[in-house]
């Protein structure tokens, strides 16, 4: 087994899996996994900068992994950062950062990258699955991006598009800092303007049509099968592979763009950082189920930190049989 840690730094939240992995037997070994939301990009869209909050509480939680990191005893660390970071005028004093605090440099992947790497952690427990059909098409609905991935065993296609839960917040909820409570019918629509604008982007270079199903990754999709599935707390055991109907996630995604704050606030399942933005991620969702014609979304717990953690096993494999 090798032991590796992983870190997924994105536009809203940054997360953090140590795991031990074989890659003979395929199997992942779970030891830590969390999450943090600390709004990296907030504002990134309209000042092109990361701004100084955001860098402080990314880098609080950068210190609080350092600590587990060292605690578990990780081989080797990958940081991987997407869409926030690849945006932002000052993104080297994040890099700065990250390493004076974990050691290793931040690699400010591109969107098709990450696409690669959420094909890897979102399937590698399918290939033996005789009740789904390929191609699966793996959509990672980010804070600023949304990752499409057509696939069977490997990546085929893959593009990211710029339209992401807070993007499509700040861009188009936000008037004077303040996020609309509950947006109007004009701002709903001027989102699914974007998305379908990104959709046909994507379609551009991925096969959406040739999908046969639709795996649905990142906290819009398990914030919304959390929802669809009643829990009043939440179970990532009972999340993960749930399969949501069309019909729940239109039912759903409607009710978030309604509620106000505090109606959404008090949903048990509800993340205090998800609050503001979960209308535009489930409409996002929504969009590419009408798009694709599916009628379900597989939802997976499992993404590109999964991903992540396989190649990097690879690349300590790789390293011990060069030495």
């Amino acid at each position: 087994m090798t032991r590796v840690a992983a870190v997924d730094c994105g536009t809203n939240s940054i997360r953090l899996l140590v795991a031990d992995l074989d890659r003979a037997t395929g199997e992942l070994t779970e030891l830590d996994r969390r999450m943090i939301v600390v709004r990296l990009g907030q504002g990134v869209d309209k000042t092109g900068r990361l701004a100084p909050e955001a860098l402080e509480r990314t880098f609080a939680a950068c210190r609080e992994y350092a600590a587990v990191i060292k605690e578990l005893g990780a081989e080797r660390i990958r940081f991987v950062a997407t869409s926030a970071s690849r945006d932002a005028e000052n993104r080297d004093e994040f890099v700065r950062g990250v390493l004076d605090i974990l050691g290793v440099e931040p690699e400010v992947i591109s969107g098709d990258q990450e696409a690669e790497f959420s094909f890897t952690g979102a399937t590698g427990e399918l290939t033996g699955r005789t009740d789904l059909e390929r191609p699966f098409l793996v959509v990672d609905i980010g804070g600023g991006s949304t990752e499409f991935v057509v696939g069977t065993d490997h990546v085929r296609a893959a593009r990211s598009v710029d339209v992401g839960c807070v993007r499509m917040t700040e861009r188009h909820l936000t008037v004077d800092g303040v996020v609309t409570d509950p947006p109007t019918g004009e701002q709903v629509a001027a989102i699914r303007a974007d998305i379908e604008a990104a959709l046909d982007l994507a379609a551009e270079t991925v096969p959406l049509a040739e999908a046969r199903t639709l795996v649905g990754l990142a906290g819009s999709v398990t914030t919304v099968a959390a929802i669809a599935l009643g829990l009043e707390a939440y179970d990532s055991a009972r999340i993960h592979h749930s399969r949501i109907p069309y019909e729940t996630v239109r039912e759903i995604s409607e009710r978030m763009l309604t509620l106000t704050h505090a109606e959404r606030a008090a949903i048990p399942v509800m993340h205090p950082g998800r609050v503001d933005v979960i209308g535009a991620g489930a409409l996002v969702l929504l969009a590419i189920m009408e798009r694709i014609g599916a009628a379900e979304v597989l939802v997976s717990e499992h993404d590109i930190l999964d991903g992540i953690a396989w190649k990097t096993a690879e690349e300590v494999e790789t390293d011990k049989q060069r030495s």
